[in-house]
């Protein structure tokens, strides 16, 4: 990851993980001890699922979407959530995984890690285990992991190739990526990007929905499926765009519908069966 990105991003994620342990929201400017109140962050878990983990895990989301709700986990699968926060989706994770599963966590924040250990004591877990490193340089062996989740973090990567060749890398044959991230639909003018960016949180670079899909093909996926969860409107723009000195009507025809939260699905190839004497030679 580019240094000066990773150090933001490092900072930000720090602070969102201080305020909560300290009773706040992790939500950027917020006051309010719940999930923000914005189209992004907000209303992603279900009662049910709430009632499962620390509130304090609940807090520190800073997601876009919910993985955990949406990937197929199975008993005894290994789970790796990449950007893992305060470990609201590590720990639904290790729910659905069971006593014989196992279910990862990697962070590159100490205080998120920090935080995300105290919600792992809290709730009682034991198949979970959070990891100190950058997405883009994933600590685990190759061939390690069923399922790659992630929340609304790789976009914040500088080096998304790398990301994607590395979950690629630790994925079992048959393995799935199964992850929610903001994304654009269709080319935007660099003017209006940087204006729009000011109200998609503090998510700086979403990929446009077809280059993501061509850089998972590149890095090796197959059966590629990009679903839109939550299309952002000029209206989900106000209260972003509010005291920012921007002309909201002005840029809505550019940026309406333009932005969205999707849950992005890929396998990795089974590997091949030898097909005669020599042919694994």
């Amino acid at each position: 990851m580019n240094k000066d990105i990773m150090e933001v991003v490092k900072e930000k994620y720090g602070q969102a993980a201080l305020r909560v342990r300290t009773g706040g929201s992790s939500c950027c400017g917020a006051s309010a001890a719940t999930q923000c109140g914005d189209p992004i962050t907000s209303n992603l878990y279900d009662a049910s699922q709430a009632g499962q983990i620390p509130e304090e895990a609940l807090l520190a989301s800073l997601g876009c979407g919910n993985p955990t709700a949406l990937a197929q986990l199975n008993l005894g699968e290994v789970v790796l959530d990449l950007g893992s926060g305060g470990g609201i989706d590590v720990l639904l994770s290790a729910k659905r995984v069971g006593a014989t599963g196992k279910a990862y966590g990697l962070d590159m924040t100490d205080e998120m890690l920090a935080l995300a250990n105290e919600n792992k004591g809290k709730a009682g877990i034991e198949n979970v285990e959070f990891l100190r490193g950058e997405i883009e340089h994933i600590p685990l062996p190759d061939e390690s992991v069923d399922v790659v989740i992630s929340n609304c973090v790789i976009n914040l990567s500088a080096d998304k190739d790398a990301v994607l060749r590395e979950a690629f890398r630790v994925l079992k044959p048959g393995g799935r990526f199964a992850v929610s991230d903001v994304v654009t639909r269709g080319e935007m003018l660099p003017e209006i990007r940087e204006s729009v960016l000011l109200w998609v949180g503090c998510v700086a670079g979403a990929m446009e929905e077809n280059e993501y899909r061509n850089k998972l093909a590149s890095a090796g996926f197959e059966r590629i499926d990009l679903e839109p969860t939550r299309v952002y409107r000029i209206e989900d723009a106000r209260e972003f765009l509010a005291g920012q000195n921007l002309d909201v009507d002005a840029i809505a025809p550019l940026v309406d519908g333009k932005f969205m939260s999707a849950f992005i699905r890929a396998v990795k190839p089974q590997a091949k069966a030898c097909c005669g004497p020599t042919c694994c030679d």
